[in-house]
């Protein structure tokens, strides 16, 4: 078996929304998250670490998409999908402060036995959304995080 090519990160991550206003408004107003582009089928969100969220309007992007350079098949999801964002360990207190003022009540807590925490909430559709400090993986260390 050959070793595969290296993959650097995950560059893109989708959520599949009812109302892609309502919800681009929430990651804005939430995280601060800058619109790349935005039209009515679909908004991307840029993502600290060079990530890009997108947001689709459910079933719009089911069809494949026909662009000058190129067609993107299409692709859909349902039901309440989940998203990781990493947070340094100082900014723990500070984000339950930022849901709180925000009116987002957090769901859950986790503390995990790596030294990890974990901040669990709901995005408008219902995805469900987790903040977590370093540690929470083998490959999210202390050092150098978040």
């Amino acid at each position: 078996m050959t070793t595969p090519p290296a993959v650097t990160h995950v560059l893109e991550t989708s959520l599949y929304v009812a109302d892609l206003d309502r919800s681009a408004a929430f990651y804005r107003r939430l995280f601060g998250f800058e619109v790349f582009v935005q039209d009515a089928r679909m908004c991307a969100l840029g993502v600290p670490g060079a990530q890009v969220l997108l947001l689709f309007l459910r079933g719009a992007a089911a069809a494949p998409a026909h662009t000058p350079g190129g067609t993107i098949p299409g692709h859909d999801g349902a039901g309440t999908l989940h998203l990781c964002f990493a947070i340094r360990d100082a900014a723990l207190a500070a984000w339950q402060q930022h849901l709180a003022a925000h009116g987002i009540a957090q769901e859950s807590r986790v503390d995990w036995p790596s030294g990890s925490v974990s901040l669990y909430f709901r995005d408008p559709d219902g995805h469900l959304l987790e903040l977590a400090t370093p540690r929470l993986w083998p490959n999210y260390p202390a050092a150098g995080a978040g």
